[in-house]
């Protein structure tokens, strides 16, 4: 359960008021000042993107009409009761039919109704491009998955015996930065903050690690950042050009973004966090993701995280021994819920969820049925403790796939 901002900041699949001064972030790359110009590389404005997503399930082409029913109640009583400004569903069912939905408001100050359109902070699903990066390289053979991270990073605390394949795992045992408490009041007390992937690092090898590798499955950004790392040595590039030309070009997601500091391409959603100083929910939109890094800070949209989904559960980047190691996933600790290299298995679903301050969510992929889900949200308030994004997500599953229930429990650290 999240009770402190320290707990919130770290856990499983979780990365960072009023509204904040102007971010001065480091220039955008072509493709995200594209997006920042509201068009993406192909000109695409704001209605052709709507267009395009209500292509994506015609009326003609959607679920029954009690199924369909049954669903909006569902997520507009969660949303409700959750307190969730605004949610964004896409869900395809190959030979059932799909459901495009959204509800609630993008704005809480405007009331602009939550659209199936807008562009979200994906958090922790970063770590889905990343380790896909990362396993391009294993097939380059420019790295090994066995190989210690001391090979590529030095000053990483028992580096000589943690490997890859431990970090992309989550079983290292290195200390999660984001529990640190100074990381934590440095990054509350200036949201506006860039930070460096060293600077972040350090604030997690101030301490002793937690287990020694392999032994138990903890997660922690700390693993992803120096998976960063590694890409940027083996690959020669920058870990954001690399995983915008490895990844995220061939998967043809036009809509994706890695960005440098906080730019945020339009259209998107206000987020809210009640991660701040006070307590208090407060606006978290222009927050500087930069603490995420390849952890944690990307930026996408429901077209783009639907076609993802597939990718990442198919392999289709990947060569299909390496993908085969990519789903070998271990326990976690947490019933119905196993992990892999960057990847985890809920109850048959398979992604990744993210949160960062401000925004939440889902996207996975069911290979039985073929079928993909994918949620968003507009803040990462918690409500009794469990994150908004899986109660929105458990409902939906708990209709359509009673035999196959998303239910991704919180660590208790």
């Amino acid at each position: 359960m999240r009770t402190t901002p320290s707990r919130r900041l770290c856990a499983a699949a979780l990365l960072v008021a009023s509204v904040l001064a102007p971010v001065v972030a480091t220039p955008a790359g072509a493709d995200t000042a594209a997006l920042l110009a509201g068009t993406d590389r192909a000109g695409s404005d704001r209605a052709g993107t709507a267009r395009q997503a209500q292509d994506e399930c015609s009326p003609d082409d959607a679920l029954g009409s009690d199924t369909t029913a049954r669903l909006d109640k569902a997520i507009e009583d969660v949303r409700r009761e959750a307190a969730i400004p605004g949610v964004a569903v896409g869900l395809w069912m190959e030979g059932k039919g799909c459901y495009l939905r959204a509800t609630g408001v993008a704005d809480k100050t405007n009331r602009e109704p939550m659209t199936t359109d807008l562009y979200t902070r994906i958090g922790s699903e970063t770590k889905t491009f990343t380790v896909t990066g990362l396993l391009e390289l294993v097939d380059d053979e420019k790295i090994g998955l066995d190989d210690p991270i001391s090979r590529y990073v030095d000053g990483v605390p028992n580096g000589d015996n943690i490997t890859l394949r431990q970090l992309a795992e989550m079983r290292s045992g290195l200390f999660p930065y984001t529990e640190d408490p100074g990381f934590v009041r440095d990054l509350l007390s200036d949201p506006s903050r860039s930070y460096t992937p060293q600077e972040v690092l350090a604030y997690g090898f101030k301490h002793k690690n937690t287990f020694a590798p392999g032994k138990q499955f903890e997660y922690s950004n700390t693993n992803l950042v120096l998976l960063g790392l590694v890409i940027e040595k083996a690959s020669g590039q920058s870990a954001a050009d690399f995983i915008r030309e490895r990844v995220i070009r061939p998967a043809d997601l036009d809509h994706t973004v890695f960005p440098n500091g906080a730019e945020f391409p339009d259209p998107h959603p206000r987020g809210y966090t009640n991660q701040t100083t006070s307590g208090k929910i407060e606006d978290s939109t222009d927050w500087n993701p930069s603490w995420g890094w390849t952890a944690g800070a990307m930026i996408s949209n429901l077209h783009d995280l639907r076609r993802w989904a597939k990718i990442v559960a198919t392999g289709e980047l990947l060569s299909p021994e390496t993908q085969k190691e990519r789903l070998q996933t271990l326990p976690t600790g947490y019933p119905g819920t196993s992990y892999g290299l960057g990847i985890f298995n809920s109850d048959g679903w398979i992604g990744h969820n993210g949160s960062i301050p401000g925004y939440e969510s889902v996207t996975v992929y069911l290979p039985s049925l073929k079928a993909t889900l994918v949620v968003q949200l507009n803040t990462d308030v918690t409500h009794d403790g469990q994150e908004p994004s899986s109660l929105v997500a458990r409902a939906i599953t708990q209709i359509v796939t009673p035999d196959n229930v998303y239910d991704r429990p919180v660590p208790p650290r």
